[in-house]
C-alpha cells in the first residue's frame, strides 16, 4: 500500500506500508529495510527525471505563447496591463489596454528560451538593481535602451495554466504589485513570499500583432550557356536609334558574359554576332560589350538585314573596325569564313561620321 505526502518542495514523496516482521527473524527484518530504501532511490530518479521533463515543457509551452506573436498586451492578476509610460523611463500598470503604450515588441534571443520586449518609445523592458524603495526587497523594471544587451532585458516565460511567469536571470519575476501607494499600480521585479501575493507575478498575453513567417528564399536558376535569340524582339523594342544606344537590351547580358577571354557562347549552327550602335557625330565606346546574336547565313547584306530588325533601324552601314588603324570600314563582300565570332558596329546612314 502506497500512501502520498506533498511537501513544500516540488517532489512527490511516496511512502509504502512495511510488512509486519516479527523480532525472531532479524534476517527477514533487515531484507525488508533493504527493499524499502532501493525503492526510494528508484523513486527518486523517476521524480527528479518527471520533475525536470515537465520544467522542460513548462518553458516549451510559454515560448509557443509568444511564438507566433509579434507584438502583446500583457494583463497582470490586477486586471490592469503593463504600460510604459510617457517619459521613456518608468513602466505601470493601468486599466487602458487600448493605449499604444500597453503595446510590446516580442524579440527572440538565438539559442536561449528567453524574449525581449520592446515599448513602442523603442526600448526594452529592464529589470533594474535600483531598490524601489529602502529597505525593500522588490528591484525597479524600467524601460532602458542599454549599449549593449544583456541579461537584464531578458524574460524567460514560464507557463501556469493560461498565464505565464518572466522570470529574470537572476531568478527574480517580474510583479505587478498592489495595495496603497507607492505600491499601488507600481512594477517590481522580485520573488513574492507571502501567499496573498504568489498570483501578482501571473500575466494574461494578449497578441496583438502576429508575427508573419517569411518564406525561405528559393534558389536562383542558373544562367542559360546558350545565346538565346532575339529574332522577336523587334516587335516590342522602340524603333528610336537614341534607345538602342543608351539602353541596350537585357538578353546581351547573358549572351556576351566572358566573350573577350576566349569563352565564347556556345554557338547552335551559326556565328555570334555582337554590335555597338554609332551615335549621330559617328563614335561608338567599344569599352561596353553591345548586345549579340545568332547569325546562320554568310553574306554581308543578310546580316545587314538581320541588324536592321535588331536596332529598328533603317539604311544602316555594317562596319568594322581595322586592328591596325583602329578606324572603322564597312563590310562589303563576305563574312569572315569557319563561323567565328564577329563584332561590328552599326552606322546610321545620317550620321556625320559615315565611313567612305
Amino acid at each position: 500500500m502506497w500512501w502520498t505526502l506533498w511537501t513544500s518542495i516540488p517532489y512527490l514523496i511516496l511512502f509504502r506500508q512495511l510488512p509486519a516482521f516479527s523480532s525472531s527473524s532479524p534476517v527477514s527484518s533487515f531484507s525488508s529495510f533493504s527493499s524499502l530504501s532501493d525503492d526510494f532511490k528508484d523513486s527518486d530518479r523517476l521524480i527528479v527525471s518527471s520533475t525536470r521533463a515537465g520544467h522542460a515543457r513548462e518553458q516549451e509551452s510559454a515560448m509557443e505563447l509568444f511564438q507566433k506573436a509579434q507584438s502583446v498586451r500583457l494583463r497582470s492578476h490586477h486586471d490592469k496591463y503593463l504600460l510604459a509610460e510617457d517619459d521613456h523611463e518608468s513602466v505601470c500598470q493601468d486599466r487602458n489596454g487600448t493605449s499604444k503604450h500597453a503595446k510590446w515588441t516580442v524579440e527572440f534571443v538565438e539559442g536561449a528560451n528567453v524574449i525581449r520586449l520592446k515599448s513602442c518609445f523603442g526600448k526594452y523592458l529592464t529589470a533594474s538593481n535600483v531598490p524601489f524603495l529602502l529597505g525593500m526587497t522588490g528591484k525597479k523594471v524600467l524601460q532602458t535602451m542599454p549599449r549593449r544587451l544583456d541579461s537584464s532585458v531578458e524574460w524567460e516565460p514560464i507557463r501556469e495554466g493560461f498565464q505565464v511567469r518572466l522570470k529574470t536571470r537572476y531568478g527574480n519575476f517580474l510583479r505587478a504589485n498592489g495595495g496603497v501607494p507607492p505600491w499601488r499600480n507600481s512594477i517590481t521585479h522580485d520573488i513574492p513570499h507571502r501567499t496573498a501575493t504568489q498570483d501578482w507575478v501571473l500575466w494574461e498575453v494578449d497578441v496583438v500583432e502576429i508575427r508573419v513567417q517569411t518564406p525561405k528564399p528559393q534558389p536562383q536558376p542558373q544562367p542559360v550557356s546558350e545565346p538565346i535569340s532575339r529574332s522577336n524582339s523587334s516587335l516590342s523594342e522602340p524603333t528610336s536609334p537614341s534607345f538602342i544606344s543608351i539602353k541596350p537590351p537585357k538578353s546581351s547580358r547573358l549572351e556576351s558574359s566572358d566573350s573577350f577571354g576566349g569563352n565564347s557562347p556556345v554557338k547552335a549552327d551559326g556565328r555570334v554576332i555582337y554590335y555597338n550602335v554609332a551615335d549621330d557625330e559617328g563614335d561608338v565606346d567599344d569599352a561596353i560589350e553591345g548586345p549579340s546574336f545568332n547569325f546562320k547565313g554568310n553574306g554581308v547584306d543578310e546580316l545587314k538585314e538581320k541588324l536592321e530588325e535588331e536596332t529598328g533601324l533603317k539604311d544602316i552601314i555594317v562596319c568594322s573596325r581595322n586592328p591596325l588603324n583602329g578606324k572603322l570600314y564597312p563590310l562589303r563582300l563576305h563574312l569572315p569564313p569557319n563561323n567565328i565570332t564577329m563584332r561590328v558596329v552599326v552606322v546610321p546612314s545620317s550620321s556625320k561620321g559615315v565611313p567612305l
